[in-house]
Order: C-alpha cells, then sequence, then structure tokens
C-alpha cells in the first residue's frame, strides 16, 4: 500500500475517533492514535496533516457538505461516511498539490473498503459537485449573467436531483468492535470502530 493511501486511512480512522471525543487535547489524541497504529514517520506525517487541516477547516467543510447533500443532517450520516467526506473536501479546498480527481478517487475506495457500496456511490456523487464548483467560472454576483437579468437556479438544487440519499447507518450508528480507551478520569469510554479499522492492504495506490 502507497504511503499516501495508508495516510489517509490513519487520518480517517483518528478522525473518527475524535468525532466521538471531540473535546479530547488534539495531541493527546494523537499521541494515543498512534501507539495503537503501526506506520512510519513519512504516513505519520501525511495522515497528520491532513487530520489537523481537517479539524481546523472542519466548519467551512461541513457547511460545503450540508449545502451539497441538501442540508442533510450531518449527525444522520454514518460516522466512518462523514470523516471521509471532511478529508477528501479538505483535500480538493485546501490543498493545491493533491489533484481533486485523486481524492474522489481515494475517497470512495475508503468509503467500499470501511464503510458500504452505497456510501462509495454517495460519496462519489458529494464529491463530484465539488469538483465542479472547483472548475466553473465565477458567476456575476447577481445571479445573472453580465448583460442579462436572468435568474439562475442555485446550485444546491441542481445537484440534488444528481447526489443520490446517504445510505442509512445500520441499527446503532456505529460499526462493531471497540477499542478500550483510558480517559483523562477513571471512566473508560469505548470507541467503537470497524473490525478491520486499521492500516491494511489497500486497494490500489494512489497517485503520488
Amino acid at each position: 500500500m502507497g504511503t499516501r493511501r495508508q495516510g489517509r486511512e490513519c487520518a480517517v480512522q483518528f478522525l473518527y475517533q475524535f468525532d466521538l471525543n471531540p473535546t479530547e487535547d488534539r495531541l493527546v489524541a494523537w499521541n494515543r492514535f498512534w501507539k495503537m497504529t503501526d506506520a512510519s514517520q513519512a504516513t505519520r506525517s501525511f495522515a497528520e496533516g491532513l487530520g489537523n487541516g481537517v479539524l481546523d477547516k472542519i466548519a467551512q467543510i461541513d457547511e460545503k457538505i450540508r449545502a451539497l447533500a441538501d442540508n442533510w443532517d450531518l449527525n444522520r450520516l454514518a460516522v466512518v461516511d462523514r470523516n471521509i467526506l471532511r478529508l477528501a473536501i479538505f483535500e480538493m479546498c485546501f490543498r493545491d498539490d493533491i489533484p481533486p480527481v485523486v481524492s474522489i478517487n481515494e475517497a470512495i475506495e475508503i468509503a467500499k473498503r470501511y464503510s458500504t457500496e452505497d456510501s462509495g456511490r454517495f460519496v462519489n456523487g458529494i464529491l463530484d459537485e465539488v469538483k465542479k464548483e472547483l472548475l466553473r467560472p465565477a458567476r456575476h454576483a447577481s445571479g445573472a449573467t453580465p448583460g442579462g437579468a436572468a435568474a439562475v437556479v442555485p446550485e444546491a438544487a441542481r445537484a440534488k436531483a444528481r447526489i443520490p440519499a446517504p445510505p442509512e447507518p445500520a441499527g446503532e450508528e456505529l460499526p462493531p468492535g471497540a477499542i478500550l480507551v483510558e480517559g483523562d478520569d477513571d471512566d473508560a469510554a469505548a470507541e467503537k470502530l470497524p473490525a478491520d479499522f486499521s492500516p491494511g492492504a489497500g486497494r490500489r495506490e494512489d497517485a503520488p
């Protein structure tokens, strides 16, 4: 598996765990995560750059997801799917060194690996709209083309018909499998993860 694919998987795993305990100190969370995860220094560096980038821009990223997903409640999305989308949108909007098509393909493969086929289609639908926004020329501020007064249909409304509905989380939102984590107090918090939710053999390597 390539360093970047493994780094993306690690970043999604970290974001998944942090999503369940968002008040935890980020550095403490990373240190605990790496104690449970075997990865090279290059993989760790790439994963931390992505994970921290997502958390730094999470308000903007989540707003974009809501706009394109017809204002679906983010909390209704499966935790894995939500964080795969966040990671890919961060790459596409804030990392000029990564081609959008690579971010999309990697997100789809990770969704298929750790979630469902339906998740892959949903992720593809959202990210394809993000890519179109990035490539689309800026429109006139009034919503009309220069020299004309015709109103344009909002992009989110047009996108609605193209994006499949998000897959319903099966039963309890969190996938099976638990990692017992000692908290700051005497209580232990169970963070549930997919049974194979660890850096393993990927389906293919991404572009450098």
